[in-house]
């Protein structure tokens, strides 16, 4: 028995959801409010970003506090609300586990700081630091206090990382797990989980800033099945997905196979890279067609092959809106997103939609650095400058690459701040808000498109359940796939160009049945001619 692979999971950043209170920070009662309007959309699962108390210096990443709701975003009556308006809409919710670190004010590393031995061993102290580094830049280590020690922190220097090798952390944290499943939560998006497993000796890697010494070690495998039975495994209902820094297709086949008992299924972030140039992020360079087709059909194929399953997205809270990455948004931002929803929603795995990408949201086009917020982006410009590039030029890059372009606020309606607060928000509003709102956009081609792809999934064991298969891999401009299931047949063709292009369609699918398209009477034959942006399915049996 496994997860309904045919649910579809809503991605909301709550900080700039919606805003309840008029403070310019979302909440959970905005979550709330806006319920029914993800009960039109259709989809099964809300993934709640981090809501727990944190002195927020990584988003609430670094929390101090796993068990409790931080006042900003409200209190535990207003979570037990949402959770019970959610079921009464179908609509479950899963939260993010950030259980590779916790924030340095987090009562455990304070009691270690304290000199408390126990407290001690659940973080990696040691007399000398190793050569790795932080994610965030500089060592990964930081004194311990005036100790003379040092703690490993993959992350910011306020996220102390946690050892599993140790009994005690692993109860703890499984209980915060459970404390969750007991509020009636039934899903869970694990934070860098394949980080947990930490070699016994930290000693010096060289090698790639060090991430050989702690990324998808096999002992990574053996935590995820002991949490998988101490606490989600006995619901079948379940759903969990790993978030996998520089993993592998081998990995995430052994994390989400059915038979090991891990998890439901893996993020990985590498068709999100494709836009990098000699793969750094703060760099203006076209997407590299070849390369987005080649990695969909590896990890495509490999995982379909190997019993593995994936979560399938464009955008999340730490990406620009995927429009502005592989879309002319100018000419084609309707047909660019619908293209780019059917060709991860008719694929084979689970798909996440980030708030927004159903009204086709796009970047703010902010007007200055002073509009960014992001510690990251505000960092990122200064080392631009520092490379020589002038200010002009880095601000480019900023706003093409900041995490901030998803984190602006949802477009609910025309109105001043977009209807998301009443007060100032915490993040400016994107400028486009006037035409990109939710009050347009429902009776728009994007919305009711997600609603055609949700309700397809639901209703087509062929979509949840199908195989995966490479197809047209020689076209330099469709990405295309079959899926087969008992004896149906689908394929998929995505143009991801704003020039018409002319496809000869393989004999099985000449006569098909258009299944879905965004682009009104297309003609099939022996060749069929996909329009800029057009998606195109047709089935047979």
């Amino acid at each position: 028995m496994t997860f309904d692979k045919t649910k579809v999971v809503y991605q909301i950043y709550p900080k700039s959801f919606k805003d309840t209170t008029g403070n310019g920070v979302g909440d959970l009662r905005g979550v709330t409010e806006k319920i029914p309007y993800l009960a039109e959309l259709g989809v099964d699962m809300i993934w709640l970003n981090p809501f727990y108390p944190s002195p927020q210096r990584d988003n609430g990443y670094d929390i101090s506090d796993y068990t409790a709701v931080n006042p900003l975003f409200g209190d535990m009556a207003d979570f037990e609300e949402m959770i019970r308006v959610g079921k009464e809409h179908g609509i479950d919710f899963m939260l993010d586990m950030v259980l590779n670190h916790c924030s340095i004010e987090h009562e455990w590393f304070q009691k270690a700081l304290g000199g408390d031995s126990y407290y001690q061993n659940f973080f990696f102290i040691q007399d000398q630091p190793t050569d790795w580094v932080s994610k965030f830049g500089g060592s990964a280590w930081a004194p311990f206090g005036d100790t003379g020690k040092y703690y490993l922190h993959l992350f910011d220097v306020t996220q102390a990382d946690l050892n599993w090798r140790n009994p005690n952390v692993r109860k703890e944290l499984f209980k915060v797990v459970n404390f969750w499943r007991d509020k009636g939560v039934k899903g869970f998006r694990f934070d860098v989980i394949n980080l947990i497993g930490k070699d016994e000796v930290l000693r010096d890697c060289p090698e790639n800033e060090g991430k050989p010494a702690y990324t998808d070690k096999p002992i990574v495998h053996d935590y995820l099945r002991m949490m998988n039975q101490a606490t989600f495994g006995s619901d079948a209902s379940f759903m969990t997905v790993g978030e996998m820094s520089s993993t592998t297709i081998d990995n995430c086949v052994l994390y989400s196979a059915p038979e090991r008992e891990e998890l439901s299924m893996a993020f990985n972030f590498h068709h999100l890279k494709v836009d990098y140039e000699d793969g750094q992020k703060w760099t203006l360079a076209a997407f590299d067609f070849e390369e987005l087709k080649h990695l969909f059909h590896t990890w495509g194929k490999e995982m379909s092959e190997r019993g593995g399953w994936s979560a399938l997205f464009w955008n999340n809270h730490d990406q620009p809106r995927a429009l502005n990455r592989f879309v002319d948004i100018q000419n084609f931002r309707q047909e660019g997103a619908t293209m780019l929803a059917a060709s991860i929603h008719l694929s084979r795995g689970t798909p996440y939609i980030y708030m927004g990408e159903e009204i086709g949201m796009v970047d703010p086009d902010y007007e200055g650095m002073s509009d960014y917020v992001d510690v990251e982006s505000i960092n990122a410009y200064q080392l631009l400058l520092e490379q020589g590039k002038t200010p002009e030029e880095a601000f480019k890059i900023i706003q093409a690459k900041s995490r901030d372009n998803s984190r602006t606020p949802m477009q609910w309606d025309a109105s001043l701040n977009a209807g998301f607060s009443t007060g100032t928000p915490w993040l400016k509003a994107g400028k486009s808000y006037k035409d990109i709102n939710v009050d347009k956009e429902m009776q728009g081609p994007i919305f009711k498109f997600y609603q055609e792809l949700i309700r397809l999934r639901k209703e087509l064991p062929i979509i949840s359940e199908g195989s995966y298969l490479p197809a047209l891999e020689e076209s330099d401009q469709v990405y295309a796939f079959e899926r087969h299931y008992e004896g149906q047949k689908l394929l998929v063709l995505n143009n991801f160009c704003g020039r018409e292009v002319v496809v000869t369609l393989p004999a099985d699918y000449q006569k098909g049945q258009v299944l879905l398209s965004n682009y009104r009477g297309t003609e099939v034959a022996e060749t069929v001619t996909l329009k800029p942006y057009q998606t195109l399915a047709l089935y047979t049996k």
